[in-house]
């Protein structure tokens, strides 16, 4: 175990990665908020929402923050509470339609200094074919970068694949002999 105030919790989708993180907080505090980034712009999103949260339970209260992420991770958090956030890549993804500064956002996101325990939910996008249009190729290098950065600010990084986490931060350097 290594002691983290803040976590980001990668995967590809179907991952497993969500319910990683939601085991990690389940067992951090009591007291738990979902941000979600989600916005439920058709009956299939609408009922995919609905069962997070009633398989979430009661001990979870959900805060939704499609676009002003920041500032409701700045109210949310506080000692002796952990919020989730989940994704990042929706979070990006709502950003990218609404024309904002997706590069100043991801900034703000990785420069907050938060009184409690925070876990990012992120896919990783990078590993699969080259996008074919501009807006998806546009997207892939946002979340990309924004992962970076969030790993760059976080405490510890894991990597769910098959429902399988794998510590990436920290992690022991190789040690080169030059000599």
């Amino acid at each position: 175990m290594i002691a983290a105030r803040s976590v980001l919790v990668l995967g590809g989708a179907r991952s497993g990665k969500s319910r990683y993180a939601l085991a990690l907080a389940e067992a951090a505090a009591p007291e738990r908020v979902m941000i979600a980034t989600a916005q439920a712009f058709d009956d299939e999103m609408a009922e995919r929402i609905a069962r997070h949260k009633a398989e979430r339970g009661a001990g979870w209260m959900t805060r939704e923050a499609p676009l002003e992420l920041a500032q409701a991770l700045a109210e949310e958090a506080r000692p002796g509470r952990v919020v989730v956030v989940d994704c990042l890549t929706l979070w990006l993804s709502n950003l990218l339609l609404a024309q904002r500064d997706l590069e100043a956002a991801t900034q703000e996101l990785a420069a907050l200094a938060l009184a409690g325990a925070v876990i990012f939910v992120s896919n990783e996008v990078g590993q699969g074919i080259v996008p074919e249009t501009p807006l998806g190729r546009a997207f892939r290098d946002a979340q990309g970068r924004a992962n970076q950065a969030l790993a760059a600010a976080c405490d510890a990084v894991a990597l769910v694949t098959a429902g399988l986490p794998r510590l990436l931060k920290p992690a022991p350097s190789p040690d080169l002999r030059l000599s």
